[in-house]
């Protein structure tokens, strides 16, 4: 199968999770801050992480496997377009602390939950 469909069919699948995430999210905890989206955006970079490191270390993944999991899977599944529209939509609102709040939590949660997946993974792997 060419690469792109892999890629194709990945998307697909981490769209379908995110779709979900927001559901529960937005049932679980409300419609006032978007939650669901701070948690694909930080689930999805440690994800980033563990799939990265575990591939440098111990796993040998084609090329193939590679673009699906990360391109595909991962790239549907994290959202840094909505992650905007999000920003937008508070600070638009004039919910400023709110928004400030959500931009400062999505960049430094994702950031750090990456860090978390690479050590995790070297220290599993290694």
């Amino acid at each position: 199968m060419p690469i792109v469909l892999w890629v194709a069919l990945g998307g697909a699948v981490g769209a379908s999770g995110r779709y979900l995430v927001g559901i529960w999210a937005t049932r679980l905890i409300g419609h006032g801050f978007p939650y669901g989206t701070l948690c694909v955006n930080v689930l999805g970079c440690f994800l980033m992480g563990i799939i990265v490191e575990a591939a440098a270390l111990k796993f040998s993944l084609g090329q193939d496997m590679r673009a699906f999991l990360t391109t595909g899977v991962l790239g549907g599944f994290t959202t840094f377009s909505a992650f905007a529209l999000d920003f937008a939509v508070l600070t638009e609102r004039k919910a400023s602390v709110l928004a400030w709040g959500y931009l400062g939590a999505s960049v430094m949660l994702s950031i750090i939950a990456l860090f978390a997946g690479l050590w995790l993974m070297r220290a599993v792997l290694q």
